[in-house]
């Protein structure tokens, strides 16, 4: 069984700890294989442009709206998301 261990440690308890990372092997692998690695095929790309969101006046409980606040940036696009989601489930559910 694993040892359960958490910290906060000190640098000398960090350095004594056995590292579990194969060295030998990332050195003989590597992790890039040159520029063809990022070769993109865009011949059957498509722009595709998102309909404008529509400004509303919604009126929610102070508790729903303090939730989705409390996520910070981006609060009202998840709150988007969540009506979408159950949208999307209505529609499959008939």
């Amino acid at each position: 069984m694993k040892e359960n261990i958490s910290g906060p440690f000190t640098l000398e308890q960090i350095r004594r700890m056995k590292g579990e990372t194969d060295w030998e092997r990332l050195r003989r692998e590597g992790d890039y294989e040159g520029p063809e690695e990022f070769e993109v095929d865009w011949s059957r790309a498509e722009l595709v442009i998102p309909e404008p969101k529509q400004a509303i006046s919604l009126r929610v409980d102070a508790d729903v709206l303090d939730f989705f606040r409390a996520q910070g940036k981006g609060y009202q696009t998840r709150m988007n998301a969540v009506l979408r989601a159950y949208m999307e489930a209505q529609k499959v559910a008939g």
